[in-house]
């Protein structure tokens, strides 16, 4: 995507586009469905090859305030720009605002890139921290049956230095084979996948330069 909509604009133009739709579903029939409850996923996790020896004891991963169409259950489908409305018989099992970031935590898990890694709030001392922000995530239906869009926002933390490492922004889109929510749905999981492909050899690079760099430094004079 070029460009992001900022999330208070991008609420005004969500509670607008629902005001005059009427929050009503893409692709529906005459017949009414019964309401189906969708949960985002990582199918890339699966493939993941662990790493011989972590990189470090323990990593946190820290949700940040999210773009108001990854803060609620509602999933989000656009027919123009920046103009949205909400499926009316489906929705996330969980906002995605919470979702990602759990979903990133078990694939650094399975890629073993630290002894533990965990969410802000679990019983884990770290001094390391990853913060994800979802900037966007929506099913794009101007041309049916459109693209999933996924926008996500990393930042990487040296609790002890209290300094931001290093900061990487990912846009991820994936081909919806129809133009409904279940499909919307499943490919909004792969753009997840793509998103995450990106994200976590960045997160392993920048942790490995700094923690290399912090070795290489001189001692402190006592």
């Amino acid at each position: 995507m070029n460009g992001r909509t900022p999330p208070g604009r991008r609420a005004a133009l969500l509670l607008g586009a629902a005001l005059l739709a009427g929050c009503v579903s893409v692709g529906n029939g005459a017949d009414t469905p019964a309401h189906a409850y969708l949960r985002l996923t990582d199918p890339g996790t699966a493939g993941v090859e662990r790493r011989a020896a972590p990189l470090l004891d323990a990593l946190l991963v820290q949700p940040q305030p999210a773009d108001a169409l990854a803060d609620t259950v509602s999933i989000a489908y656009a027919r123009a720009p920046e103009r949205y409305g909400f499926y009316q018989f489906a929705s996330w099992t969980e906002r995605p605002v919470r979702q990602l970031p759990q979903l990133l935590q078990r694939r650094l898990e399975a890629r073993g890139l630290a002894g533990a890694v965990g969410l802000v709030g679990d019983p884990l001392r770290a001094d390391w921290l990853l913060t994800l922000r979802v900037d966007a995530i929506y099913h794009d239906a101007g041309a049916e049956p459109g693209r999933a869009r996924l926008a996500l926002t990393a930042e990487l933390f040296d609790r002890r230095a209290r300094v931001r490492v290093a900061r990487r922004a990912v846009d991820a889109d994936v081909p919806v084979a129809r133009a409904d929510a279940p499909a919307a749905a499943a490919a909004m999981s792969q753009a997840v996948a793509q998103a995450f492909d990106v994200l976590a050899p960045w997160v392993e690079a920048e942790l490995g330069r700094a923690l290399s760099a912090a070795a290489a430094a001189p001692a402190s004079p006592r």
